[in-house]
């Protein structure tokens, strides 16, 4: 392996990547595709910005591992989307890439294409923009990301219509200044600290103008009007975990948002992680508790613009090599007949319905 001269002793360049131009080249986004997203887009805006009272549901996996499981898995969501439509707006989670803690294990489609395989970053970049491609072209849906890696996101930008900035990447100046120049709706996790002073920064940050490098460009951005709030529970100085989307919470955040002139003030709750304490059934009844404070406060109704659930096609968790097909290798995900059950039961609520 040749060592090139602008990197360190410690680290071997293996192959030369392709850049975002000529990925979308080999791979285009014909004009029918981009009408479909574009409406996708208007939809999630005109929620964010009050115009709809539509709920969203991000929804979907942990991690996107395999293709045909995925794409079964989204082509459900579209089934169910016809039945709630009037009060529910879902957007397939298809997260291509997979933060860890310690640097260690499956790092997600966009490392290992294949999760048994080795990594390889050329087949990674192909095959996640044949998936986010694939959902729109057979479902009508356009996805959600997390945007782990900047400099990665260009390779699927024109494809997605909500990108997530995880709870480890929110303070990192880059993720923000790169949040800033995206034209659909971004959500801002707060970090594992739980800071709120950090995460409303981040969302300052993220609606600003700025002028920074990207991708071997100086750049300027317009700012996104769009950056929210995603609150995720919070891990203590001893490693607890803590929630943070009752009632108290949710207004607290309310309130800081009307400190300083933010633009849509909005909020979405992430059901899974610290909030429910990595018990992924516990989602149910989160999901259910953030809608029933949303029915008693009118600020509250207003901030809340949805919800982010971790689902697939079987309960729970397995290991890498364990087989079992749409079966989270990740965190452990609500299966279908629990997420068809939850999607019904929040379009109710929505309507009224239940009390």
């Amino acid at each position: 392996m040749k060592v090139r001269d602008e990197f360190s002793k410690n680290m071997v360049a293996k192959q030369e990547l392709p850049t975002p131009e000529e990925v979308r080249k080999l791979y285009p986004f014909n004009d029918r595709l981009k009408e479909i997203k574009d409406r996708n887009d208007k939809e999630i805006r005109d929620v964010f910005t009050g115009k709809s009272d539509k709920f969203i549901l991000i929804i979907g996996p942990c991690s996107a591992d395999r293709e045909d499981a995925v794409i079964e898995y989204v082509k459900r969501l579209r089934d169910i989307q016809e039945k709630v439509k009037d009060v529910i707006l879902i957007i397939p989670r298809v997260y291509t890439g997979k933060p860890r803690t310690t640097g260690a294990g499956y790092k997600g489609m966009l490392h290992q294409p294949d999760p048994n395989g080795q990594p390889d970053m050329l087949k990674g970049i192909v095959a996640i923009r044949k998936l986010q491609m694939r959902v729109i072209e057979e479902t009508g849906f356009s996805s959600a990301d997390e945007m782990l890696y900047p400099e990665n996101y260009a390779y699927v930008s024109d494809l997605l219509s909500y990108i997530a900035v995880g709870a480890r990447s929110v303070e990192d100046q880059q993720h923000r200044l790169v949040a800033s120049a995206m034209d659909v709706a971004v959500g801002m996790k707060n970090p594992t600290s739980g800071d709120l002073a950090v995460l409303m920064n981040s969302i300052y940050a993220a609606q600003g103008s700025h002028t920074f490098i990207y991708r071997g460009w100086e750049v300027d951005t317009l700012g996104n009007d769009l950056a929210h709030v995603v609150l995720r529970g919070y891990v203590d100085k001893g490693g607890l975990n803590h929630p943070n989307y009752h009632y108290e919470d949710l207004e607290r955040i309310s309130n800081l948002y009307k400190e300083k002139n933010y633009k849509n003030p909005a909020c979405i709750i992430d059901c899974n992680h610290s909030n429910s304490g990595k018990n992924f059934i516990e989602q149910i009844r989160i999901a259910k508790e953030v809608l029933h404070s949303t029915r008693h406060n009118k600020d509250i109704y207003n901030l809340v613009k949805g919800l982010m659930i971790e689902s697939y096609l079987v309960d729970g968790a397995q290991k890498v090599d364990g087989g079992v097909y749409g079966k989270s290798i990740t965190d452990p995900c609500l299966g279908w007949e629990k997420t068809e059950k939850l999607i019904l039961d929040i379009a109710e609520l929505r309507r009224g319905n239940i009390s």
